[in-house]
């Protein structure tokens, strides 16, 4: 301030050359007239002016700064010269103040973007604001420690000599601690320069181990600590998570980001695409040697034995994907089951492991051994990385006799099929205790994975591997990639067990930490602290595995937008007025339409119902009554004989096959009923096709599994041998049916008759002439045969149902001499059609005789007609009208109904049969539908995981 008043800034700085006198340092209240003296090369002089400390200490040299006298230096310049300094340091002073409101609006520019930007970054705390107090009960707070500290200032008075002792005893600490600081830097330099000269008392390696010792033990104790404040952080979080799983019990439960992500890789392996739409989302795909301890990682990093195991034997046979999450309890859960196993149970454990054996051996088909299928399961714990496994087969190298011939081949093509996903995180285990050149999955990763982007090498049993080898350099070059071909991320070696099945994961970790303490490889610097334990491996592969899902989801989900874009438009094109019905949908309308046509059995009426089973039951004992009955007793001869030739054969009838036969018929019947419905449903013009064969296999289903009644049969017994019992007609109308049935069913046998000769003889002499048809060997000589047994019949018009020996004998001598050879069983087949039709021709001929004998019959004159096979036929007709009565009665009372809960049940099982109805409903639409419903449920999910995903970044 005083230079600034009298005008003077600053001293004059003469710079002399080299070999200036120096002069005595004057006084300090002499400084200001004098000048500052630099010995430099060259002569310079500047002006008399201010000159800044940086471009001073730029000219300056590490040499003496002489002061001398300058008086007239101080003369040189004239007056005029201080008003040109004060201008200049006015516009300077001017300048100052624009460059600094200038730079102070641009840094609080730049300082409020970088705050709001800082701000931004910042994680949500929100959650905080449950825990601590709000401002307002931090300044109740505040002023009840205000108060008390003026309470107890105003209460309390400190002796002046406490006081004043406080103080020397303060000083007095100080002091010491001074000293002592001072001797131990002292005593720091002594023992650093006698360990530089002691060092041929302590060679550089034991310095080397001894340092490795310290910081083993470093390690460990933070190791220690580490786990400590792990185990308190866990039991943290599971207070946590149950105090929001309490909060939200009243909300919709909502999943977490690794759950959400899981689901859409379950949605994806049900996914099969003729787009060639391929699942790339990531996943860690663990692979290995049979044997190398692949499931055993896998259960390290899941904290829990929860994979059955095996001496040496393939105990993996089918793909197990396994979604780790963090939670409160430890446990794990099948995804299509609601049962959760506790993990911290050994009972729990050991069900859950006997759960996924049953289900790899339920997956096996087709006398295979290992399957694609795979098992999705979750498992949840506190301190559980987030991601998702899949653990395949072991590659094997030899087919062994207890398996398919193709298993080596089929886990191969398993694996290759895992790897092939561009974005799935190879965990490549290889067993640390063979041989490296017996190992087979390093090739095969090698060729999936050749530059090692997403390979994770984890070396195992390396307790084991340090009992063998006798190299450890061995082991060191595994784990710096040098001895396989193949590359990696990183390298690991693990120890997860001693070989002991019963081994918890607590002891397997705590023998893991001991052995890698006290092994030579860790020791030796063979080992890396970070390349060991399974903790740092599960780390590292949850660190890239959710590093490939951040990269690679966002171009899955615009995959999955342009498959659903082609899927609508093709759904468009080729159906534009149906809607897009998947095989569930498709199958429940099914359901109801055949639902409904049950329902429609209750509209027939029972006049229907009784035609419809007559007609059932007829077809299925015609054949016996007319073998069995009618025309055994035809052959007796005499009414009487025949009247009781027919009363024993139906008593046996009735009590034997009838009532069986009845009741099969009534089956038949209501069958045959709800199949016509379905017929008729196909002509309406709403039918859709697409059902029929679902339809025809849920009936034919139905139907195979539907039994009538047993106390049907028997009731049904009862009411025919009571029916049988009646033998007159009383009605002329029932004398003109009986005679109408008699007829119509005579003319069926005989029409059936002649189709069985015409098979057996030929075409005719008309159609041989007119249609240019011939007979083949065979028939000409049974049409010999036939010329000469029609001859008995003209001969004998009564003539009995078979030949005599006699009559055989004879044909055979004819057929010789026209040099045709027949033997005896030849001829009889030929007789049985032909007497067949010489009977029904007559049985034909007394029905028409009969149309007009009621009233001869009725008044007793049956000689002088013979009608009884009009009665029989009489009896028969009325024990099916009973017996279709009944059957009736069951139909619609019991029958229907049984029929209605059959066909659910099965319509039920096949709903939940997905090979039922894949099979059943076939088509384009159908895939179609299949497809564009599976497609928009995986990019709802994408999309849904996409939005979690980046509101938790």
């Amino acid at each position: 301030m005083e230079q600034f008043v009298r005008g003077q800034f600053g001293r004059g700085l003469l710079l002399v050359m080299r070999g200036c006198q120096q002069l005595p340092l004057p006084k300090p209240y002499k400084a200001e007239r004098y000048g500052l003296l630099i010995p430099l090369k060259r002569s310079t002089l500047f002006s008399r002016r201010e000159i800044s400390h940086s471009v001073l200490h730029s000219i300056l040299k590490p040499e003496s700064v002489l002061f001398c006298r300058n008086p007239a230096f101080q003369h040189t310049i004239p007056s005029r010269g201080y008003a040109m300094v004060v201008a200049r340091i006015l516009r300077g002073a001017l300048k100052i103040r624009y460059l600094i409101l200038g730079g102070a609006l641009g840094g609080g520019m730049t300082l409020q973007k970088t705050y709001e930007h800082w701000k931004e970054s910042l994680p949500d705390m929100k959650w905080l604001n449950e825990y601590l107090p709000d401002s307002e009960q931090w300044d109740s707070f505040r002023g009840v420690l205000v108060g008390m500290k003026d309470k107890v200032k105003d209460s309390i008075n400190i002796d002046p000599r406490l006081k004043t002792y406080g103080e020397v005893k303060y000083r007095n600490f100080r002091d010491w601690f001074d000293e002592r600081l001072d001797a131990a830097i002292e005593a720091a330099e002594k023992s650093e320069l006698d360990s530089t000269f002691s060092h041929s008392a302590e060679t550089m390696q034991q310095r080397m181990d001894r340092l490795q010792d310290e910081l083993i033990k470093v390690q460990i104790k933070y190791q220690r600590e580490l786990e400590h404040l792990e185990r308190e952080n866990k039991e943290l979080r599971k207070q946590l998570l149950l105090y929001r799983a309490n909060k939200a019990t009243s909300k919709k439960v909502k999943k977490s980001l690794i759950d959400m992500y899981s689901d859409v890789l379950d949605e994806l392996s049900e996914y099969d695409s003729s787009y060639n739409t391929q699942d790339h989302l990531p996943r860690v795909v663990v692979v290995g040697d049979q044997s190398s301890g692949k499931t055993s990682v896998l259960e390290m990093i899941a904290q829990a034995r929860i994979f059955p195991r095996g001496a040496g034997e393939m105990m993996t046979r089918a793909p197990v994907k396994v979604t780790l999450s963090e939670g409160p309890y430890h446990i794990a859960q099948f995804r299509d089951s609601a049962r959760e196993f506790d993990l911290t149970k050994e009972s729990d454990l050991a069900e859950l492991r006997k759960e996924v054996e049953i289900r790899m051996k339920n997956s096996i088909r087709d006398g295979k051994t290992v399957s694609n299928d795979v098992i999705s399961m979750s498992v949840k714990g506190p301190g559980l990385q987030r991601m998702v496994l899949v653990d395949l087969p072991g590659i094997i190298s030899t087919v062994t006799s207890d398996m398919a011939s193709d298993t080596r081949e089929a886990i191969k093509q398993m694996t290759q099929h895992h790897m092939s996903n561009p974005n799935a995180i190879i965990l490549c285990i290889q067993d640390g205790s063979v041989d490296a050149e017996r190992s087979n999955v390093t090739d095969l990763v090698s060729q999936m994975d050749p530059q090692g982007k997403r390979t994770i090498f984890v070396l195992t049993k390396v307790d084991m591997a340090e009992e063998n080898l006798t190299n450890p350099d061995r082991i060191k070059k595994i784990l710096s990639g040098k001895l396989f071909p193949m590359k990696a991320l990183g390298y690991f070696a693990v120890v997860t067990g001693r070989g002991k099945k019963d081994d918890s994961i607590q002891s397997i970790r705590e023998y893991e930490e001991k052995f890698f303490h006290n092994s030579r490889l860790f020791k030796d610097g063979v080992i890396m602290s970070g390349q060991v334990m399974t903790r740092n491996l599960s780390l590292a592969v949850s660190e890239c595995f959710w590093k490939m899902v951040r990269e690679t989801v966002e171009q899955q989900a615009d995959a999955f937008k342009a498959t659903r874009f082609n899927l609508e438009t093709e759904w468009k094109n080729n159906f534009p007025r149906l809607r897009e019905l998947d095989r569930d949908e498709l199958f429940e309308k099914a359901r109801g339409e055949i639902l409904d046509e049950i329902i429609n059995l209750s509209q027939v009426s029972p006049k229907d119902w009784e035609e419809l089973l007559m007609k059932k039951m007829w077809d299925k004992v015609s054949m016996h009554v007319f073998e069995n009955i009618y025309l055994p007793a035809a052959q007796t001869g005499n009414t009487s004989t025949f009247n009781t030739t027919v009363d024993i054969k139906l008593k046996q009838w009735a009590e034997q096959q009838l009532p069986q036969k009845s009741v099969e018929s009534g089956w038949e019947g209501l069958q045959t009923e709800f199949q016509h419905f379905m017929e008729r449903a196909k002509n309406r013009p709403d039918h859709d096709g697409i059902f029929d064969n679902l339809k025809t296999a849920v009936v034919d289903e139905a139907m195979r599994r539907h039994s009538w009644e047993d106390k049907a049969s028997e009731m049904l017994r009862v009411i025919q041998l009571n029916t049988l019992e009646d033998r007159s007609v009383n009605e002329k109308q029932h004398w003109d049916s009986a005679v109408k049935f008699l007829e119509n069913s005579v003319k069926e046998k005989l029409q059936a008759t002649e189709m069985i000769l015409r098979e057996m003889f030929g075409p005719g002499a008309k159609e041989r002439w007119l249609y240019w048809k011939y007979q083949t060997e065979d028939q000409i000589k049974r049409s010999h045969v036939k010329n000469e047994l029609e001859k008995f019949l003209l001969a004998d018009y009564k003539h009995p149902p078979s030949l005599s020996y006699d009559e055989i004998m004879t044909v055979r001598k004819l057929m010789e001499r026209n040099n045709i050879d027949v033997d005896s069983e030849y001829i009889r087949e030929t007789w049985h059609p032909i007497y067949r039709r010489h009977f029904l021709k007559q049985s034909l001929a007394r029905a028409y005789d009969c149309r007009k004998g009621y009233y001869l019959y009725h008044q007793g004159l049956e000689s002088e007609v013979d009608c009884a096979d009009v009665v029989l036929f009489w009896r028969i007709q009325q024990v099916l009208k009973v017996t279709a009565n009944a059957l009736r009665q069951q139909v619609m009372n019991r029958e229907a109904r049984r029929l209605d809960k059959e066909i659910k049940d099965v319509l039920e099982d096949y709903s939940q049969d997905a090979e039922k109805k894949l099979k059943l409903l076939t088509g384009r639409r159908v895939t179609l539908a299949e497809e564009l419903k599976r497609v928009r449920q995986i990019q709802e999910k994408l999309e849904e995981f996409i939005q979690a995903l980046n509101h938790e970044k």
